[in-house]
This record gives C-alpha cells, sequence and structure tokens, in this order.
C-alpha cells in the first residue's frame, strides 16, 4: 500500500476534496488550552500541503512539517519561520532528526491512521516530551461502503487507537463523527479518488466497482475521527 504516492499523484487537485480534513483541522485547533499560551515552536507529523499551517491565526516562532508525500510537500507554504521536512514517520531515524529542537507542542491531523506501527510511532513521540494534538481517523470511515463491499476496513478501530496511547500518554480523548453529502454515488467514488482517502487500495475490479455504486444505499460517507489532546 504506497500511501505516499497516492497523496503526491493527487496533490495538485486534494485541497479541492479535503473537506473533512479540514474541519478535523478547525476542530483540532478549537481544542487548544485556553488558558494556555498558543504554541510558538511546532511539529506537524504529517503536514501534507500545508492545511494545518493555513488555518494557524496566531504568531509562532518556528514551524517544523513533516510529510512522505514530496508532490504535497512541494505546495506547503515556506518562510523563514517554517521548515518543510521530507520524511516518514514509520521511519525511527526521522524521529532520531526531529530530535534537535524543543516543540511547544505536536501537532498531526489526518495522518497518523497511515502509521504502519501506530505503537512505535506513539513510542517515538512520547521521545519528543511535548503535549500533543492528535486527530486519527478509524475504521468507522467509510464503514456502509467497506460493508456493503464486503471490504474490511483499512484502519484501526478507535478502541484500538485508544488502547495503544494509553500505554504512553494521558490525554484527554473524544470521538467525532462527520457526514459528507454528494449529489450521486458517482460523485463519491471520485471525492474517494482524489482526496486520497483511499490510502491507495484498488482491490475491486471494474464491475465490482459499478455494483458498488449501483447498490451503496447512502447519499453521503461517514468519517469517525478520535481528537487526542494533552490536558
Amino acid at each position: 500500500m504506497n500511501v505516499s504516492k497516492e497523496f503526491s499523484k493527487y496533490a495538485t487537485s486534494y485541497n479541492s476534496y479535503n473537506i473533512i480534513q479540514d474541519k478535523v483541522i478547525k476542530h483540532l485547533l478549537q481544542k487548544l488550552p485556553s488558558n494556555l499560551e498558543k504554541p510558538k515552536h511546532i511539529l506537524d507529523l504529517g503536514c501534507g500541503s500545508g492545511s494545518l499551517c493555513k488555518q494557524i491565526d496566531w504568531e509562532y516562532e518556528s514551524f517544523r512539517g513533516v510529510d512522505f508525500a514530496s508532490g504535497m510537500l512541494a505546495l506547503h507554504p515556506r518562510s523563514k519561520s517554517i521548515e518543510c521536512i521530507y520524511g516518514d514517520f514509520n521511519d525511527n531515524e526521522l524521529f532520531d532528526s526531529l530530535k534537535d529542537k524543543k516543540y511547544d507542542r505536536i501537532f498531526s491531523a489526518s495522518a497518523l491512521q497511515w502509521a504502519l506501527d501506530l505503537d512505535k510511532v506513539f513510542k517515538k513521540i512520547k521521545e519528543l516530551n511535548a503535549p500533543l494534538s492528535l486527530a486519527i481517523f478509524t475504521s468507522g470511515t467509510f464503514k456502509t461502503l467497506n460493508k456493503t463491499a464486503s471490504l474490511d476496513p483499512l484502519l484501526k478501530s478507535a478502541q484500538e487507537i485508544e488502547k495503544l496511547y494509553k500505554r504512553y500518554f494521558d490525554l484527554d480523548v473524544e470521538r467525532v463523527q462527520y457526514k459528507l453529502e454528494f449529489e450521486s454515488t458517482r460523485e463519491m467514488f471520485q471525492y474517494i479518488k482524489k482526496s486520497g482517502v483511499s490510502g491507495s487500495r484498488k482491490i475491486l475490479g471494474y464491475k465490482q466497482t459499478k455494483e458498488l455504486i449501483k447498490n451503496y444505499p447512502l447519499t453521503y460517507l461517514e468519517f469517525e475521527v478520535v481528537f487526542l489532546s494533552s490536558k
């Protein structure tokens, strides 16, 4: 499953299709503790084309964004205070290289669900010793679509994610469901293709896809996100 190639392939159209991801980022930022100063030194794991960076409305001293899709990273904003790093959070060497700086908060919005070993990634994030604001899509995403197509979910369940993070962190947890309406199932499948959320999985053949489009019982896609925030 080459997720990085999938995101790079549709990088230029991604911003037109990342409606849910933008909602997730907005909610993640709203959950920042109101009694604390806004973070001045920020790390964004899975920064993509800069959706989080663009929504930050306070002044910061440094923003470090990491992504493993070069096509997405090429579209990220850059400035003297913004550093973009091509790297994979599944790679131990990346986290070793990130230890050269101290971060006021580590963000990750809509990225960690693609971790090959989420337990290991949580352990490496723990070693960076910074407050967290994480949003991770769960197996509740595309629940009806997977059931209709008899596909196993690509992503971990909310329960699995919560079990893993509790080994390393004491965080506030919130589960949020979203729905994205479409005028037609064909438009829906175009969204899945262009948004990158399919994770490059192409299990169904043409006839199977045609049947799924015909038999899908809803006018919307379901999404479920676990928000994990330092107290």
